[in-house]
This record gives C-alpha cells, sequence and structure tokens, in this order.
C-alpha cells in the first residue's frame, strides 16, 4: 500500500494536524516508511509464539483478602460536614 499526498491530507485534516502543502510530500514519505515497517513486522513467523502484555515477567503485587473490623460508621460519619440519619447528606443538585 502506497500513501499518495491526497491520502497525507487526510489523515492529516482527520488527526487535527496542520500541515502545510509544502511537507504533505515528507508526511507521505513518513507513512509509507511506516507501512514499509509493519509489512515487514507481517512476514515474521509468530507460530507458538503466546501473546504477552509486557516485555518483562510481572506480577501484580497481592494481599491478602481479610475481614477488618468494620463496623465504624460514626467515625467515618464524623468527619462530614452534614450527616444524617446514618448518611453523608449532600445539597440537592438537580430539580
Amino acid at each position: 500500500m502506497s500513501i499518495d499526498l491526497d491520502t497525507a491530507r487526510r489523515v492529516a485534516k482527520l488527526a487535527r494536524i496542520e500541515v502545510a502543502e509544502d511537507a504533505l510530500p515528507a508526511l507521505a514519505d513518513e507513512f509509507n516508511t511506516i507501512l514499509g515497517f509493519i509489512e515487514q513486522l507481517n512476514e515474521v513467523d509468530i507460530t507458538g509464539v503466546e501473546p504477552m502484555t509486557s516485555v518483562t515477567p510481572m506480577r501484580l503485587k497481592r494481599r491478602d483478602d481479610g475481614v477488618t473490623d468494620g463496623d465504624r460508621q460514626a467515625e467515618v460519619l464524623s468527619n462530614a460536614p452534614d450527616a444524617r440519619e446514618g448518611f453523608f447528606a449532600v445539597p440537592k443538585v438537580v430539580e
């Protein structure tokens, strides 16, 4: 696939990038270089290669899922500027 000047102009417009008319040939050449690299990647044999999310093997740090003491409603609501009937009270926004 080859990118011509009209396609480069359209891509620049879609990307909301202002490109001067005299810079369009260079932009089209850059697009063609990128597409050439992608075509090279398509030639690589990837049979048997597992998909991965990172190039370095990492595991997320985990913590034990334990039950906390809970029952701290009064302590939590003590920080609220306005609390009623065990809940945070907020001003009405929609009429």
